[in-house]
């Protein structure tokens, strides 16, 4: 892996990290990071109450980079693997899902955006 990757891959995962913590103290529950499946993968799966949220983690100048980097293509994976993951939890598939973006930028301040993209786009 060349050393630009490598440092985007750090930058991402400290995202993570901070984006976890910031909704920990909003009140949600960790069910999984980086959950992988064959159709894509989830950055964080967290439930709040009666909604399990698929959040995925950009790493990003502005909250409106962060959103635009959140492609179709990447957003129907996306929905694939929460559907993977609804199969197995029972609890997920009877409440409220929804798909978020928090964005990360330079400072490390995260901005939570709640129903980012549609399920089935």
């Amino acid at each position: 892996m060349n050393r630009k990757r490598e440092q985007a891959e750090k930058r991402g995962h400290f995202a993570e990290l901070v984006a976890l913590m910031y909704l920990r103290l909003k009140g949600y529950r960790l069910l999984a990071q980086r959950f992988k499946t064959p159709q894509g993968e989830v950055d964080l799966i967290m439930r709040r109450r009666d909604v399990t949220a698929f959040i995925e983690v950009k790493a990003r100048g502005t909250r409106d980079q962060g959103v635009e980097a959140v492609t179709t293509t990447q957003s129907k994976r996306i929905s694939a693997a929460a559907r993977f993951w609804m199969a197995r939890d029972r609890i997920s598939n009877r409440n409220f899902c929804r798909f978020d973006i928090v964005v990360v930028n330079a400072y490390f301040l995260p901005h939570h955006i709640e129903n980012a993209f549609p399920g089935d786009a």
